[in-house]
């Protein structure tokens, strides 16, 4: 398979995302199901290296291991899943499509570089205009669950770049994998203090969210995104991206039968627009 038709798929896994998550939160509470998310994805990651018998990384690598643990591993889908108990999936989808603006950001201010005048005033645009949607949809100001997704966003973003900067070292793959293994320690203690203090009930519906998340949310997604990537490289890999939020709006129609406003689509073709503008003008 071919690097272009890996990276599609890729992102076309990573958008049924949170329809998953909504599916999960049908039978676990959220802290119980990101616990068991994390835990499940480490068993996978772990046989994974077991298997194709890996080293452990050296010292060096394991501040950006612990940052990608801290975003993508807990951070991101425990204050996805809080605020996915009180958004709806596309207005959840939209602002969460500015996330590669955000990424691009961070790993802009990390790398030390100095993007063009452009890609600066397109991630603001991109920015408002996802701001103007929250406010707009939440008459006035963002919600709680808004606040939830902000903060996902900016922990998700640092996780992503620093994983970026470790996959020119690492094979992309083993970075994902070591960041799930680094989590498992809060996500194991998650798992443990949450299950007696959250309802459990064991719907099909509830199991196959949460299968979903373990292994292709959370690790076999990474693994074929960062396949493509290195076979067609990030730039090209990341104009496919612009599809993600607007396939969770289908999905969250064909699947949860929502019935996103007129904005949602409006604002996530906005957002598009403004991350084409910025992969462009990132050199």
């Amino acid at each position: 398979m071919g690097g272009t038709a890996l990276s599609a798929l890729a992102v076309l896994s990573f958008s049924f995302s949170f329809p998953a998550t909504v599916w999960a939160l049908d039978g676990f509470g959220p802290w119980t199901a990101t616990g068991l998310r994390g835990v499940l994805a480490a068993a996978v990651a772990a046989v994974c290296l077991t298997a194709r018998r890996v080293p452990v990384p050296a010292r060096r690598h394991w501040p950006g291991l612990l940052a990608v643990a801290g975003g993508c591993v807990v951070g991101f889908p425990l204050l996805t899943t809080l605020a996915l108990r009180t958004s709806s999936t596309a207005h959840s989808a939209v602002v969460i499509g500015i996330l590669p603006l955000a990424t691009a950001v961070f790993s802009a201010v990390r790398s030390g570089a100095r993007p063009s005048r452009t890609f600066w005033c397109a991630a603001l645009v991109g920015a408002v205009a996802v701001l103007g949607f929250t406010v707009q949809q939440s008459h006035g100001g963002p919600s709680l669950a808004d606040l939830y997704l902000f903060g996902a966003l900016l922990v998700c973003a640092a996780g992503y770049a620093e994983g970026g900067r470790l996959a020119r070292e690492l094979p992309g793959w083993q970075v994902i994998a070591w960041g799930v293994l680094a989590a498992l320690p809060v996500t194991v203690l998650t798992t443990l203090l949450a299950l007696p203090a959250e309802p459990v009930h064991l719907t099909a519906q509830a199991l196959s969210g949460l299968a979903y998340l373990a292994v292709v949310s959370q690790f076999g997604g990474f693994v074929l995104w960062y396949r493509g990537m290195a076979v067609i490289g990030v730039p090209k890999a990341s104009q496919l991206q612009l599809a993600q939020p607007l396939l969770t709006l289908v999905w969250a129609a064909l699947v949860l039968g929502e019935q996103p406003s007129t904005a949602a689509p409006v604002t996530a073709l906005a957002v598009l627009g403004c991350i084409a503008v910025t992969q462009r003008t990132r050199g």
